[in-house]
């Protein structure tokens, strides 16, 4: 059947998180992804958190397979004219450069659309238009401008940031779904367009059940909370749910930083859940037998949890409330999950093999399409595709070593 995206063309001048995974799943998906980098050094992150020297961080590895790397300087004449051929026959320009850093290089949009009219123009920025619009945004700065971090940590604790890259990749996730969009809209219109994603707007849309409860406050206090006390603002929660049903993260054995598992309460599963607490009693009980009941006292409820918890293993815990059809979840550690053969076998975690770092483990595709599966492959070294890709614009092998003594690639 082919790959989903395959004859979709894409000039990725993207850099650092939140470009490189959006272009990285459309090259999971099947398209040719061109990596335009600066000669010599490439993208940033090539060379930061190196845990090998001399050798491509997992941090650009894990952010680029599949796609092809080229060299170009943008600010000579003739790497602009290989960029205008370049883009000529592309499909999507994606870019998350500061504001006006394109415009700068001499390719406004206008100048784009003149190239080709058909082309998609999909950036990210830190900020919609407006005050924060020239304002320097990272992964954090995102999820504190986003509603995140004001709503996550505990309530006498600051402010924290989550350990999802939420402003990063969760805004490269967005700009995908964009970037689809006008792909699919092209095919009745014969028209490109500009597509943007902001890194405070896409926090702020996963953040959206926050501003729900901001409206509800006008209402009175928060029942599914576990804070006694209320202002006008919504206030961190812990490890409450937040939502319909009551949840929690309860200690279990052996007691260590990751001993635990996530536990929700559905009135369904009240009653097999006091069998296995041994306080069957509790089912009939008035003062806990029902939502209502419980709400008021959910740090009891939980408590007794725990205390049933804590005399086993968070997978012991998981089999006994599975076998009652009870949510659940152990907290997974970064090793148990790299670790984990299940992960494995579904392709969620997957080994590749980098022909300067050797073998290292990465995420693969999450989106699964039964007729087009995705081949994880390796990151491109830098410009390692230089001569194919020059030589697919026309240019001749003894143009390619021309180009590279002028410094153009």
């Amino acid at each position: 059947m082919g790959k989903a995206l395959e004859g979709v063309r894409v000039l990725d001048m993207t850099h650092v998180q939140s470009g490189p995974s959006s272009t990285q799943i459309l090259a999971w998906l099947g398209a040719d992804v061109i990596k335009v980098e600066t000669p010599g050094r490439g993208d940033i992150t090539r060379g930061q958190l190196r845990d090998l020297p001399g050798v491509d961080s997992l941090y650009f590895t894990m952010l680029n397979g599949n796609k092809r790397s080229i060299t170009l300087n943008m600010k000579s004449e003739e790497g602009k004219e290989i960029f205008t051929k370049l883009v000529s026959g592309v499909d999507i320009l994606v870019e998350n450069f500061g504001p006006g850093v394109v415009d700068r290089f001499g390719f406004s949009w206008e100048k784009l659309q003149e190239i080709n009219e058909g082309l998609i123009y999909a950036s990210i920025k830190g900020f919609g238009p407006g005050r924060y619009a020239d304002f320097k945004a990272y992964e954090v700065i995102a999820q504190a401008m986003g509603g995140s971090m004001s709503t996550t940590g505990f309530e006498e604790g600051p402010p924290t940031a989550t350990g999802a890259q939420i402003g990063d990749s969760g805004t490269g996730i967005h700009l995908v779904a964009a970037m689809l969009a006008a792909l699919y809209q092209r095919t009745n219109t014969g028209r490109g367009q500009r597509v943007q994603v902001a890194m405070q707007d896409a926090v702020l849309n996963l953040c959206r059940v926050k501003l729900r409860d901001q409206q509800r406050l006008a209402h009175g206090p928060l029942g599914e909370y576990p804070n006694e006390v209320f202002g006008d603002e919504v206030p961190r929660s812990g490890n409450a749910s937040g939502g319909g049903q009551p949840g929690w993260a309860v200690r279990c054995a052996p007691g260590g930083p990751n001993d635990y598992i996530y536990v929700i309460i559905q009135p369904v599963g009240w009653q097999p859940l006091t069998e296995l607490l041994g306080q069957p009693e509790l089912a009939e009980d008035p003062e806990w037998a029902t939502p209502e009941a419980r709400l008021s006292k959910l740090d009891k409820v939980f408590a007794l949890v725990e205390q049933w918890t804590e005399r086993h293993t968070k997978w012991e815990v998981m089999e006994k409330l599975n076998a009652h059809n009870i949510p659940c979840g152990p907290i997974l550690s970064t090793k148990e999950l790299i670790e984990d053969e299940t992960l494995a076998e579904l392709g969620t975690v997957v080994e590749i093999d980098h022909p300067e770092r050797g073998k290292f483990k990465t995420v693969g595709c999450p989106l699964k399409l039964s007729d087009s599966p995705v081949d994880i492959g390796r990151s491109p070294l830098l410009g390692e595709h230089n001569g194919e890709v020059l030589s697919e614009l026309g240019y001749a092998t003894d143009d390619l070593e021309r180009l590279r003594t002028a410094g153009v690639i």
